[in-house]
């Protein structure tokens, strides 16, 4: 069985109203994480950075504005799979990213494909994968 979903998304990087400009966006997702998509942003002069955020806030920000905390998806407009924004925030950082919304619901698409949502907990070693993980976060608090 395919364990993984990725894709290349270009995007506006939007500055202001007046400027923004385009990056390449990679897309990920793995059954280990079968609740989470990863977006790994290739910033011009930066280290890419990654976001990793629930599968439904994508799916449900494509529709309409989801999001609460570091993470909003919004349409831009009011018709079908307009354009999506995404606004990511760390304390008063924030950024704002344009994307067509076709390539983003392809990606779902295949991610769905792979783990059906709301079918996530169905994977058999979720569980085990959840206690790994959380054992070493766990373990990084205690010696950090």
């Amino acid at each position: 069985m395919r364990e993984s979903v990725q894709a290349e998304v270009l995007m506006s990087f939007v500055v202001s109203e007046e400027l923004s400009f385009r990056i390449p966006v990679e897309l990920g997702y793995e059954t280990r994480d079968p609740f989470a998509v990863r977006m790994t942003f290739h910033l011009p002069g930066d280290a890419p950075v990654t976001w990793a955020f629930g599968r439904e806030l994508l799916v449900d920000g494509i529709n309409g504005p989801s999001g609460d905390g570091d993470v909003h998806i919004t349409p831009t407009g009011p018709e079908d799979l307009s354009d999506v924004s995404i606004r990511l925030q760390v304390g008063a950082d924030r950024a704002v990213f344009r994307s067509s919304a076709p390539p983003l619901v392809a990606f779902l698409d295949r991610t769905d494909k792979l783990v059906p949502l709301g079918q996530e907990r169905t994977l058999g070693d979720f569980e085990d994968h959840l206690e790994e993980a959380l054992g070493r976060i766990l373990a990084e608090e205690n010696a950090g």
